[in-house]
């Protein structure tokens, strides 16, 4: 129960902040390069998905995909983020931004990201700057998300793998499933 004030609380505190990136500042190497504009600025919330393998040095928790929800200033659902296979990669398995209403989709990989303290919160993932590597039309001709050719991930909030729960054989295939909020803007 405390778990999920406190995780209450802090989306209610994200909601509230306004996004801080317009073209704004971001650590070094998360730049997107120059010629490119922002098109589309939304607030994610969802969770950042883990499960418990073996690792090289006992356990571990292993990243196995976001599930977020993306609105817009007004509240107002614009795409959903998960991790799909990409088509344009022979199905390699990529970060997706499906829009809402023309389900037009990108896939993107990380190339560059940073924790560095003066704009990464405590306890928050990474910030990311991401390439589009794969687009795909709604099944209407929908291209609401075609454009995009880099994303960034800012304002992060939560995410991390936890530091306990997955400690023994008998945690393997535990699932944990962390309350994360951030800022996605798309770039053309």
């Amino acid at each position: 129960m405390i778990r999920k004030l406190t995780a209450a609380a802090l989306f209610t505190v994200l909601a509230r902040t306004s996004v801080a990136l317009a073209q704004g500042t971001v650590p070094a190497g998360l730049e997107v390069p120059a010629g490119h504009t922002p098109f589309l600025t939304t607030r994610a919330e969802g969770t950042q998905n883990y499960v418990c393998v073996l690792a090289p040095k006992g356990f571990g928790w292993q990243f196995h995909g976001p599930q977020a929800t993306l609105v817009d200033d007004t509240t107002t659902q614009v795409a959903t983020h998960f991790l799909s296979p990409n088509p344009i990669e022979s199905g390699a398995a990529r970060a997706t931004w499906q829009h809402s209403t023309d389900t037009s989709r990108v896939w993107a990989a990380a190339i560059a990201s940073s924790t560095d303290a003066a704009f990464v919160a405590p306890g928050a993932i990474p910030w990311l700057l991401l390439k589009v590597v794969g687009r795909q039309a709604g099944p209407a001709a929908g291209a609401s998300l075609s454009a995009t050719l880099f994303i960034q991930r800012v304002n992060t909030a939560g995410g991390q793998a936890p530091p306990t729960g997955c400690s023994t054989a008998e945690d393997i295939g535990r699932k944990a499933l962390v309350p994360y909020a951030t800022d996605y803007v798309f770039y053309k």
